[in-house]
């Protein structure tokens, strides 16, 4: 692995309940458990699903034509059996019209492939969550 490659965030308990959670930039985003209108971390994850592979589809075809509307809703059961609390059955669905106009077609085109690429490739939350990398939970003195 190189240095680039290591991904990292803290979460810092704000309250009970509520969290903060910082990237290296120094980016900020807050959640909880559900008793407000923070997002919870089940959200946070069908968020990260839908953002990563938007950013993907974005990029693809927004060089093409800019999208009149471009939504993208992720969903899935939260389920708890033999395995424990998951999630089964996520989708990721887009919504993407481009306007009339120089490039629309060709984004248009583009579209069902850069989602596909996306799914299949790309897009690092959604390939993790697929394939089923494991998860180490240590604790450290403080």
């Amino acid at each position: 692995m190189s240095e680039n490659s290591l991904r990292s965030v803290s979460v810092e308990r704000t309250g009970a309940g509520h969290y903060v959670a910082t990237n290296a930039r120094g980016g900020t985003i807050v959640f909880g458990t559900g008793s407000d209108d923070e997002f919870t971390p089940v959200e946070l994850l069908l968020a990260a699903l839908g953002g990563c592979t938007a950013v993907d589809v974005d990029l693809a075809t927004s060089r093409h034509a800019e999208p009149a509307t471009f939504t993208v809703q992720v969903a899935g059961n939260k389920v708890d059996d033999e395995l424990g609390n998951r999630l089964t059955d996520l989708t990721v669905t887009f919504t993407v019209a481009f306007p009339d106009g120089e490039g629309a077609e060709r984004a248009r085109t583009i579209l069902p492939r850069a989602v596909k690429t996306s799914h299949d490739r790309l897009c690092t939350v959604s390939r993790t969550v697929e394939i089923g990398t494991p998860v180490t939970a240590t604790v450290q003195d403080a």
